[in-house]
């Protein structure tokens, strides 16, 4: 599984959902330039989050010693190895990053660090991601734990706007097992799960806010590797919440997951059919992927075509605002 195909670059839509605190407090019309910059942003975060995460799968699956496997990215695809003297190791596991490999600490850290390059995608990438892991422990035991640390910045080439991570998560094997290993003979599922409550956001304009995400991520085989993402958390009669906290305009906000957002691969890696569900102070949303132009479920796009996402926000003076948008 290479590294580049696990991106969700597919999730690169606007999804609407909040609006500046005046505009809520003073009931005046919402601006749509608003509710779609907050859109964007719920939309960076979680697609750059997840995408650093099957970087860190990548890399902690490589290294036998960590996973406990000899089934590794390394075996399959070629990587470069650099001198990194004698208790650290470098390797080009992933197209934008070098990783380097402390191979005798306790915990043991695996270090991605970010170079830039973009890579042909629509984001360069700095900084870096940082796991670490208990010596002895192996990734591939169920209910294994490691922590995962951002210190990433993520600058959109289409328009220059960035976004910076920070903050440490748990990401945890529920189930144990290899997703290198995961095949016709062995389709899963292996369950990982991602927690966080200070997952730090600087946004372009300089607001900085702290996140909570509580995900399940799914892997399977049918045809090609299936991923799917749920929410963890329950606030109240709301279940399946993955991220909630403060938008960049101060609004409280929870993000709901009501039908798992599913990515295949035998569909070119895109999100391929899912639901959220969003709520702020002024009204809801729910976001519905996988659609073709007429906002009817579909199969793949063909080559080089896209898929749709409805959108239906409802203020709660009872406005209605619904869109049909590709992605």
């Amino acid at each position: 599984m290479k590294t580049k195909s696990l991106l969700f670059v597919a999730i690169s839509a606007t999804v609407l959902f909040a609006c500046k605190k005046s505009s809520v407090d003073s009931g005046s019309t919402m601006s749509n330039s608003d509710l779609q910059t907050q859109s964007d942003d719920q939309a960076r975060v979680s697609t750059e989050s997840d995408a650093a995460f099957d970087d860190v799968n990548t890399v902690m699956n490589d290294q036998a010693s960590v996973t406990g496997s000899s089934e590794a990215p390394a075996m399959r695809y070629g990587v470069t190895t650099e001198g990194g003297g004698a208790d650290t190791i470098k390797k080009s596991l992933i197209c934008d990053a070098i990783v380097t490999i402390d191979t005798t600490s306790d915990p043991r850290v695996l270090t991605i660090i970010y170079n830039g390059k973009g890579c042909g995608f629509n984001r360069k990438r700095t900084g870096t991601v940082t796991v670490s892991i208990a010596a002895g422990k192996r990734w591939r035991d169920a209910g294994t734990g490691v922590t995962v640390t951002f210190n990433l910045s993520i600058a959109r080439v289409s328009d220059g706007k960035s976004i910076k991570l920070s903050g440490s998560h748990l990401y945890t094997n529920v189930t144990g097992g290899n997703i290198f290993a995961l095949g016709a003979n062995n389709p899963g599922p292996i369950v990982h799960t991602v927690t966080s409550s200070n997952m730090a956001i600087t946004f372009d304009n300089g607001a900085q806010r702290t996140w909570n995400v509580a995900r399940s991520r799914s892997y399977s085989y049918s045809s090609g590797l299936v991923v799917s993402l749920t929410g963890t958390h329950k606030d109240g009669n709301t279940d399946g919440i993955s991220e909630w906290g403060t938008n960049r305009f101060g609004n409280s906000f929870t993000a709901a997951i009501t039908q798992p957002l599913v990515v295949q691969q035998s569909c070119s890696w895109q999100l391929t059919s899912g639901q959220y569900t969003l709520n702020n102070a002024a009204g809801n949303t729910a976001i519905t992927f996988g659609l073709d132009a007429t906002g009817a479920a579909t199969g793949c796009p063909v080559l080089g075509g896209f898929y749709y996402f409805k959108l239906v926000y409802t203020s709660n003076a009872n406005k209605t605002y619904t869109f049909i948008l590709p992605y």
